[in-house]
């Protein structure tokens, strides 16, 4: 496996992205997916990365800056033929590792609640983040809540 920055162009690159769109969409109530589409993910501050595996990209996570100390995990997502091998916490290893290179003080992030959300949410919390506040323009709701992560 290697991680490496995302070539946005690449068509397999894209169907990943458009896959983790419309399961967020599908996932969640109305209004209430902010999965970034790939004009999202191309926006000024945002990085993304792609794993690939076997010449296959097999995962895709990104990192929108928020301000100069802080930063939102987006697009975490493992392509289904992967699941369970750990590409997911090397992922957000990989943006952990970014994120304090950068200088940053806190990574946060916004997710879904539910069954679905249930491994990534193990995940998060296994690696430090911790439920808090809402945080830029999300409001937590009955589905949606917000995790932290202090990177010092």
């Amino acid at each position: 496996m290697t991680i490496a920055l995302a070539d946005l162009a690449d068509p397999r690159v894209q169907a990943l992205i458009a896959f983790h769109q419309r399961a967020m969409i599908e996932g969640s109530p109305p209004g209430l997916s902010f999965a970034l589409d790939l004009s999202g993910l191309r926006a000024e501050g945002v990085t993304v990365w792609a794993a690939e595996v076997e010449g296959q990209i097999a995962a895709v996570g990104a990192m929108k800056r928020l301000d100069a100390t802080t930063a939102e995990v987006k697009s975490m997502r493992t392509h289904p033929d992967f699941l369970r091998r750990g590409l997911a916490a090397a992922m957000l290893e990989a943006i952990i590792a970014h994120a304090r290179a950068e200088g940053l003080c806190r990574l946060s992030l916004e997710t879904g609640t539910g069954p679905a959300f249930e491994p990534a949410l193990a995940l998060y919390r296994r690696r430090g983040f911790a439920n808090g506040p809402a945080f830029a323009d999300y409001a937590l709701t009955d589905f949606n809540q917000c995790l932290h992560m202090a990177l010092e």
